[in-house]
């Protein structure tokens, strides 16, 4: 939950945000704010995928639902030759469901780094089963970014005991949106693997998010991913039983 002060000066007086430079927050608030950044209680989108490789290049069109951080369904709807493919997770539990073979296949945690759908973006990068503040440990430090504006760069380095698959995680936020710019993935050996950076800030239902996202591959910086949200809703009434197996395979 938010502390009272920050959504007072967040929510309510962002005239004062811009006349003065705010405090440094806890960092756990930031980091609670950038897992829950496109949640909410519950989520509906459709989103525009452009996927560039060095061998081809393609665009998939995707409506995308979730409630709480467990429950996530994404179905392919353009174009016409892969509607229908969809992903669903359910707690750890992650299936795809492939319309041509009408095949459900569950996706066993050897293949969470795998590319989901030839994209840049990982099985686990759907997932997302962990939360930030509760696997890393982490650092705060405060600077200036090219266009002057406040930053925080927080160093994410994970628990001893933490399931997670990379071995540190850098955000750079800016201090007035507490939204996202850039996150660094590296490696358990310290390599910079992968950057993403957000864009195109807009405030939706009283909330500010990023609507564009890419990720490039440090070892392929010709390479990207990205994501356009053309759809953005926000606490829509979903049931449980809408995730499930059953409901994947409808077209």
């Amino acid at each position: 939950m938010r502390l009272f002060q920050t959504i007072v000066l967040v929510l309510f007086l962002p005239a004062m945000l811009i006349a003065a430079e705010p405090a440094a927050p806890d960092g756990r608030e930031i980091l609670r704010r950038v897992d829950d950044m496109w949640r909410g209680q519950s989520s509906a989108g459709l989103m525009t995928m452009n996927i560039k490789t060095a061998h081809w290049e393609r665009t998939l069109k995707m409506k995308g639902y979730s409630k709480g951080k467990d429950l996530s369904l994404m179905r392919i709807v353009y174009p016409k030759s892969e509607a229908g493919t969809g992903t669903l997770k359910v707690d750890e539990n992650m299936w795809n469901y492939l319309p041509k073979t009408r095949r459900v296949m569950k996706i066993p945690s050897s293949m969470m780094m795998g590319s989901w759908m030839g994209s840049h973006f990982t099985n686990d990068d759907l997932v997302k089963e962990s939360r930030l503040e509760d696997d890393y440990n982490f650092e705060l430090v405060q600077k200036t970014g090219e266009d002057g504006a406040l930053l925080y760069d927080i160093t994410l380095l994970p628990k001893p005991e933490a399931a997670v698959v990379w071995g540190k995680i850098v955000i750079t936020v800016r201090a007035d949106t507490l939204v996202p710019v850039l996150e660094e993935f590296y490696d358990e050996d310290g390599e910079l693997v992968r950057r993403m950076t957000f864009g195109n800030v807009t405030v939706l239902q009283d909330r500010t998010v990023p609507l564009t996202l890419r990720i490039v591959p440090v070892d392929k910086p010709d390479e990207y991913t990205e994501i356009v949200y053309d759809k953005l809703l926000f606490d829509i009434p979903l049931e449980d039983g809408f995730f499930s197996l059953q409901n994947l395979k409808r077209r």
